[in-house]
């Protein structure tokens, strides 16, 4: 299992004080996934579900804990769930 953890995004539009996050997700076991969040201590509740939002200090702790950098393209492709499912069958299609 690896935990994947795309660059910080910056959402200008949102109505949150916290504008810039990043997204964790897994490409093997949701159950690894949730044990990792809580190792950073983030509630099961925020998980939306097939990854979670970190803000930009979470995220350094997830890579210090050995969660691998990749493009957001990459996480969505190797994501675990529907979203990684249809990501995988679009990338297979430009390769045709």
């Amino acid at each position: 299992m690896t935990v994947l953890i795309d660059p910080l995004q910056h959402y200008p539009h949102v109505p949150w004080a916290i504008k810039d996050w990043c997204h964790m997700a897994v490409d093997g076991s949701f159950e690894e996934l949730h044990a990792f969040a809580a190792q950073l201590g983030i509630p099961r509740s925020r998980f939306q579900g097939d990854h979670y939002d970190l803000p930009p200090w979470v995220r350094a702790r997830a890579v210090a804990l050995g969660a691998e950098e990749v493009p957001t393209r990459e996480l969505l492709v190797r994501m675990a769930g529907p979203r990684g499912d249809r990501a995988r069958r679009r990338a297979a299609r430009r390769r045709l």
